[in-house]
């Protein structure tokens, strides 16, 4: 399983783990340290009781009694000093012996075959014991919260440059070619090693993009002259009383491609060049004005198709958009529902906030709508000879427009497009 916390939360959870290692182990062995020394100690001194006990039980001296807190047995003692049942089995040596609610150290000695036991009551070093433990918890425990706070403050200190440089590389200026280096603002350690590559990266990137405007507004501008000549000489052809009625209308057709083409050639230029370029002056039409004017071109396409041409102006509002780009988005649109609609009807209605565009035609399912504003991406059922370019480019427009296009189903079968220009009003 991958494991996707972020940067700084890594950190604070090696912190913690690493205390909880380090800290644990200390504690445990702190714990197992007492336990030694309990026993080291408490056997050293209840082994010197023992043998003066013994000494004394030599010198048939029995003054001696044990000290307060200590009961002493043997095998065959007289009264109290009997060895009861349950020491009668105790091995030589210390032992921890627990008799109901109470426990005792215990030492024992076998010598002449007498069996020797000395108990000493063991609740007031429990005390001292179980204090020392809880010091220790709590000393855990305090370690484990500063590891926290010490591990989120280093996380800060230590991403912050990470977060800078991620900042500096997603602003929109790293994209021109006047943008400065990133890795001279860094130290030259893993970070600024990141920034290099960054400024690698950036740099074929800017380059790329530069080729392609370059390219696209060469293509552009040299497209210009040979369609301004089909537009002559279509204008000509027409005014000429000797053309019959079927080689007027395809001289229309010729017409109306040249100026699609047209259209499209300004889009790409406009695309071609940046989106805060303001000396670049563009037409501005009302959504209104593109409608009726794309209407009046796609009607009679659709009328000699079969389909029938449902335009919903409604009340759109006066507010003003770029012509080209609007006129290419909504043209794009019609031109895609005519071209998949073999029966049944093409609707446009206007909105006060943008126009929906839907057919009855193939439809697309809905795991590849997703995928149809990509560039050369067609629908499973396309037909002709499109290269799968319009969505894509109504796509890049309406992102650089800030538009918003939404694909849905419709009823009962075909595609509705849905346009926002709320973003773009003046």
């Amino acid at each position: 399983m991958e494991f996707k916390q972020s940067l700084s939360r890594r950190i604070v959870i090696a912190f913690v783990l690493m205390t909880l290692f380090v800290g644990g182990t200390f504690s445990i062995g702190i714990v197992e340290t007492v336990h030694q020394v309990e026993e080291r100690l408490i056997s050293t001194e209840l082994g010197g009781d023992l043998a003066r006990f013994l000494k004394m039980e030599s010198m048939e001296d029995w003054r001696h009694r044990p000290e307060p807190g200590q009961l002493f047995y043997f095998s065959g003692g007289p009264g109290d000093f009997a060895l009861p049942d349950d020491l009668e089995h105790l091995t030589p040596g210390f032992h921890e012996v627990f008799r109901g609610d109470k426990s005792y150290h215990a030492f024992g000695e076998v010598v002449g075959g007498r069996r020797y036991v000395l108990l000493q009551d063991q609740s007031e070093f429990e005390e001292r014991e179980q204090l020392l433990f809880g010091v220790v918890l709590v000393g855990f425990l305090i370690s484990m919260g500063l590891s926290v706070l010490l591990g989120w403050l280093l996380a800060r200190k230590v991403i912050e440059p990470v977060v800078r440089l991620s900042n500096q590389v997603r602003h929109p200026d790293q994209l021109l070619e006047q943008a400065p280096s990133l890795a001279p603002d860094y130290a030259s350690d893993e970070v600024g090693r990141l920034a290099e590559s960054f400024d690698t990266t950036l740099g074929l990137l800017r380059r790329a993009l530069a080729r392609e405007r370059l390219f696209t507004s060469d293509v552009s501008h040299e497209l210009r002259t040979p369609l301004m000549v089909l537009a002559s000489s279509c204008e000509l052809l027409q005014e000429s009383p000797s053309l019959d009625e079927r080689a007027r209308k395809q001289v229309q057709r010729i017409t109306r491609a040249c100026e699609e083409m047209r259209e499209l050639v300004q889009t790409f230029l406009l695309l071609a060049r940046t989106n805060n370029d303001e000396t670049l002056v563009t037409p501005q039409a009302s959504l209104a004005e593109v409608a009726d004017e794309l209407v009046a071109l796609w009607r009679d396409a659709a009328q000699a198709k079969g389909l029938e041409f449902r335009y919903q102006r409604g009340e759109p509002g006066a507010v003003r958009y770029n012509a080209i780009l609007l006129r290419s988005v909504l043209g794009n649109l019609l031109r895609n529902a005519l071209h998949y609609t073999e029966s049944g009807h093409i609707q446009l209605e206007l909105g006060a906030q943008g126009f929906v565009v839907e057919d009855s035609g193939v439809g697309i399912p809905e795991e590849e709508r997703e995928a149809m504003f990509q560039p050369f991406v067609r629908g499973g059922s396309a037909r002709g000879e499109g290269l799968g370019l319009g969505l894509s480019l109504v796509q890049r427009i309406c992102e650089g427009q800030g538009w918003h296009v939404d694909l849905s189903s419709a009823l009962p079968r075909g595609c509705r497009f849905e346009v926002n220009l709320a973003a773009e009003a003046h």
